[in-house]
């Protein structure tokens, strides 16, 4: 834990707001360690002194159950060594599935008339109906804040960052402010639709995506690693592109809309692109700020 704190590669594995429980518990361990030392080494004192239980505490048994019980111990030091530490690709990216937008908002499918709500707008216009739809479908999240979804808080939140938005041209996605704008893009498409933006992300694509096709995207922690998920914004540019996955790439295009799985999502109309190096913070995370 010290080397990835002297490394900085604890960023691969903990989001920045748990770096202070990391911090303390680091110190804890230390302190722990050297008062452990010190009694181990006492001139003087025996295991059965400062246990003074009478029973002999060494491992028992053939050397293949003593080898066994060390390795227990000594393989997870050695593996921490030994591995590399690596960024999260779109190997895991394929496993675990893309979220196109911010994730906060799941939208709903696109309805005959070719409109789609997200699930904020159509709880705000009628929450018994809402509701009510939920219980006909046959598998769904619940909601586990109602509050959560208010037009003093969230949605007002969003309004304002909107209208914030739609001043900037182009909108600048940054690592501060990538999930912000992925909701407010979920939220207010019609709105966008038209404007510049420019954003940074690895490429990521599908079997099924055509040759003009592809996924500028982002990891997202709240915690650490096992909570990282994938978000990201459809591309499509006018003449076909060869990219390979988790090239890192700084891109500006046009918003619109696109249809994918019966899904509305924005999509970005190519422009530019330039190729860059891996950024310095290669993950986003959530503010929370509303």
């Amino acid at each position: 834990m010290l080397a990835f704190l002297m490394t900085g590669n604890i960023t691969y594995y903990i989001a920045p707001a748990m770096l202070p429980f990391i911090y303390f518990a680091t110190g804890v361990f230390i302190i722990l360690g050297i008062l452990q030392i010190v009694r181990s080494t006492k001139k003087g004192q025996q295991e059965e002194q400062l246990c003074d239980c009478g029973v002999d505490h060494s491992v028992q048994g053939p050397i293949f159950a003593k080898l066994f019980v060390y390795a227990v111990f000594i393989t997870p030091i050695i593996l921490g060594f030994v591995l590399p530490d690596r960024l999260l690709d779109s190997s895991v990216a394929a496993n675990r599935g893309i979220q196109f937008g911010s994730g906060l908002v799941e939208t709903t499918p696109v309805s005959e008339n070719g409109s789609a709500t997200s699930r904020a707008e159509a709880f705000l216009e009628d929450p018994d109906a809402y509701y009510a739809d939920l219980e006909n479908q046959t598998e769904y999240e619940s909601l586990t804040n109602e509050d959560f979804f208010t037009e003093e808080g969230y949605n007002q939140y969003y309004s304002d960052l909107a209208e914030d938005l739609l001043v900037d041209d182009p909108v600048i996605v940054t690592e501060e402010n990538y999930l912000d704008i992925m909701t407010v893009l979920d939220l207010h498409l019609n709105d966008f639709i038209g404007k510049s933006i420019e954003m940074v992300g690895f490429v990521y694509q599908e079997d099924d995506f055509d040759d003009n096709q592809f996924v500028v995207a982002r990891f997202a922690m709240t915690c650490c690693i096992a909570d990282a998920s994938v978000y990201g914004t459809m591309v499509r540019s006018d003449e076909p592109l060869h990219l390979d996955s988790d090239t890192w790439v700084h891109i500006s295009g046009i918003i619109s809309e696109d249809t994918y799985n019966d899904m509305r999502i924005p999509q970005v109309m190519l422009r530019g692109i330039e190729l860059i190096d891996e950024p310095e913070s290669p993950y986003v995370y959530p503010r929370f700020s509303f």
